[in-house]
């Protein structure tokens, strides 16, 4: 039995992470930590975790299925969470459409018989690793992304270093 480590996740395109980079990077770089790659910017949407691969098809298959309203998800002001200890870009609200999209992966998630942590659903892009801790900081104008896809992504651990890679072609 193999196992892969997974998520789902809003997965930028170079368009979107170029238009992110060009908001982002200027306030990450008033922040102590590991800047993350821009290659590795992403949203989580549901994180799956270890999971044994066989189950990966019957995954995709209910994932394709699924069908959501396009949206913009707007990332406004820099948070340190202190657990993690991360910079995360954040959005002063969350868009209907992505809480909905939350909801129906977590449900297709549950019914392959893994169980997702219950918890406020909470978007964001980590930024910078082991941050140091600051106050909030606004962005001088917003990241905003419109979205009418997402990717299964598995992350790659290796030394200390994260990496995510895509699975499957975009759903949406």
């Amino acid at each position: 039995m193999s196992s892969r480590t997974l998520l789902f996740a809003l997965w930028p395109d170079d368009r979107q992470r170029d238009r992110m980079r060009d908001f982002i990077v200027p306030v990450t770089k008033l922040v102590e930590g590991r800047a993350v790659d821009r290659r590795e910017w992403h949203v989580t949407l549901v994180y799956i975790g270890e999971l044994d691969e066989r189950y990966i098809p019957e995954l995709r298959a209910a994932a394709e299925a699924i069908r959501f309203d396009p949206f913009r998800l707007r990332l406004d002001r820099m948070e340190f969470w202190p657990r993690p200890k991360i910079a995360a870009m954040v959005p002063p609200a969350v868009p209907v459409e992505l809480e909905k999209l939350v909801e129906d992966l977590s449900g297709i998630v549950f019914a392959a018989g893994v169980e997702t942590q219950q918890r406020i659903y909470r978007p964001h892009v980590t930024v910078v690793r082991n941050a140091r801790a600051f106050e909030t900081e606004r962005l001088p104008q917003s990241a905003t992304t419109d979205w009418s896809s997402f990717e299964l992504l598995e992350v790659l651990r290796d030394r200390g270093s994260t990496t995510y890679r895509p699975l499957l072609k975009d759903f949406g």
